[in-house]
């Protein structure tokens, strides 16, 4: 077999299973919001930092005009996320279930996968699968409450959360220019959502049947990223690079509950970096990225459930802020076989005090991102790579407010931390 149809073959299994793999169950990446800071194990072992600095075919995601710095070969990975998630309320008039609440849909595994193809010295193309998520709680149905009239749950409706997944699919293309690299990346994606436990808010509802509890609803769409590389010298080089938002159809059987009518756009980005190697077998980089949760109705408009009712043009949303995002990373490369990364990231919260009664479903408030990881090359064309994150606690109080009544004088606290651990084999050809 020719090593050119052993790599169409790859692709192809590789896809398959993958795209197998991320539709057969719930995902979750509450990081940035809910965007990754990482969607390699490269990536995510300096804590999202390197966008100037591409090493694999995974940069389709961040920054497509990398492709021309990786090579022709494919990655698959797997990652391990276990975000940890829960609300305080102390006992007293309310409406939420008082106590110290813990979300139990604590452990995830998400796959990705990439390949990319060098057509020429001034010209590659590639394509990747991979996913985001983050709105994903599950609290159990037993949860006492005295606010029910006759049940229980975080909402008086037995067990209460939502599940929203993402995968992406993004062909790529780019082309060199002198000391430019510029990519185009059109991305294709699939949403999967179901909300349950929300029937409590059924009466400030434009639409009460398509409000809670419908399983799961598919939604589909597409987007643009665009990226430009400048090699400044040999060891400093810039990135800048953003995308569109990417433009979904609505979920019908949630128009009651979702602003607009069930709309659930992915808000735009953008960013830009810096990689400079000090030496040799040095690298630092620092990357900004700004995501645009703001533009999204469904996501941005507050949720202080007064005025229009949920699902109509303009009802209630989670009231997300936009998210500014700062990361350093640093590698080493010890010698021709083990290569070591670092790096930290925070984020600015998207969640105001305003917005905590809501968002006990998606309480997205973590800050900071501590990586570490390594690569092994195992032989000229194997590498392993392997990356840690680890999220601190950090938590956001605010006022609870009861639907239709206001505040009720309770407070409420959200909080999370996370851990993250990727695995992952390339494979050059």
């Amino acid at each position: 077999m020719t090593r050119k149809r052993f790599a169409g073959r790859t692709v192809v299994v590789a896809m398959a299973t993958i795209a197998a793999v991320v539709g057969a169950g719930p995902k979750a990446r509450a990081t940035e919001g809910y965007f990754q800071h990482g969607y390699s194990a490269v990536q995510q072992s300096t804590a999202g930092a390197g966008t100037a600095n591409p090493e694999d075919a995974m940069t389709v995601a961040t920054n497509p005009a990398g492709l021309l710095s990786v090579g022709t070969g494919f990655e698959i990975g797997i990652s391990l996320f276990s975000p940890h998630r829960r609300y305080s309320v102390p006992p007293g008039f309310g409406f939420v279930a008082p106590g110290t609440v813990t979300s139990t849909w604590n452990n995830f595994v998400i796959p990705n996968f990439a390949y990319s193809q060098q057509i020429d010295a001034n010209s590659a193309w590639g394509i990747a699968l991979y996913g985001n998520g983050g709105m994903n709680t599950d609290y159990a149905g037993f949860i006492a409450n005295p606010a029910c009239p006759g049940g229980d749950g975080v909402f008086c409706g037995g067990k209460a959360g939502v599940n929203l997944s993402q995968m992406f699919i993004s062909p790529s293309y780019a082309r060199r220019f002198g000391n430019i690299a510029i990519g185009v990346a059109p991305v294709l994606a699939v949403q999967m959502f179901s909300a349950y436990g929300l029937g409590a808010f059924s009466p400030l509802s434009s639409s009460p049947s398509n409000l809670t509890d419908n399983g799961q609803a598919m939604s589909y769409g597409g987007g643009l990223r665009v990226g430009a590389l400048l090699s400044v010298t040999p060891t400093l080089r810039f990135s800048v690079s953003g995308a569109t938002p990417i433009w979904m159809t609505k979920f019908n059987k949630y128009q009651g509950l979702f602003a607009d009518h069930g709309s659930f756009n992915i808000p735009a980005n953008v960013g830009v970096g810096v990689a400079w190697d000090p030496a040799p077998d040095w690298t630092v980089m620092l990357d900004y990225k700004h995501i645009f949760y703001s533009d999204i109705k469904s996501i941005s408009t507050p949720s202080a459930f007064v005025g229009a009712p949920f699902g109509s043009a303009n009802g209630p949303g989670f009231g997300w802020h936009d998210v500014d995002v700062v990361a350093i990373g640093a590698e080493w490369r010890v010698d021709p076989a083990w290569t070591l990364r670092a790096g930290y990231a925070h984020n600015t919260n998207p969640i105001s005090s305003s917005d905590v009664t809501l968002n006990i479903l998606a309480p997205g408030v973590v800050t900071d991102h501590i990586s570490a990881g390594f690569s092994y090359k195992v032989n000229q064309r194997s590498t392993i790579d392997f990356a840690g994150t680890y999220v601190p606690w950090h938590s956001v109080s605010g006022p609870e407010v009861v639907p239709g009544l206001g505040p009720t004088g309770r407070t409420i606290k959200l909080s999370m931390y996370q851990y993250d651990f990727t695995l992952a084999w390339r494979y050059a050809f």
